[in-house]
C-alpha cells in the first residue's frame, strides 16, 4: 500500500513503486484489494482509457500496521537472512 499512500495514482504509477512485480501480479493483487474494500478503482473513458487506483478510508487505516511491520521487518532482516540461510543447508 506505499505505492498509494494517500495519492491516487494511475497503474503505471503503481507498477513504478513496486519493484519486482508483474503486470499480471499487480493487477491480480490490486484487483483483489479493490474486493476487499481497501483500493477504489476509478475509470475515465477517454482515449485512451485512463484508470486510477486510490486508497480508500479502510484502507488507509492499515497504513500505520503495515509501517511498523516495514520497521520490524528492517530490524530483522539479518536474523531472518540468517535463517533462511540454515534452512535452505538442509
Amino acid at each position: 500500500m506505499g505505492a498509494l499512500g494517500t495519492e491516487t495514482r494511475r497503474f503505471s504509477d503503481v507498477r513504478r513503486h513496486v519493484e519486482g512485480i508483474s503486470q499480471k501480479m499487480l493487477t491480480q493483487t490490486l484487483r483483489a484489494l479493490e474486493r476487499d474494500g481497501l483500493v477504489s478503482r476509478t475509470v475515465y473513458p477517454e482515449v485512451p482509457v485512463r484508470v486510477e487506483y486510490a486508497l480508500t478510508a479502510a484502507g488507509l487505516t492499515l497504513r500505520e500496521p503495515l509501517r511498523a511491520l516495514e520497521l520490524w521487518s528492517i530490524e530483522h532482516l539479518d536474523d531472518i537472512e540468517a535463517s533462511n540461510g540454515n534452512y535452505d543447508k538442509v
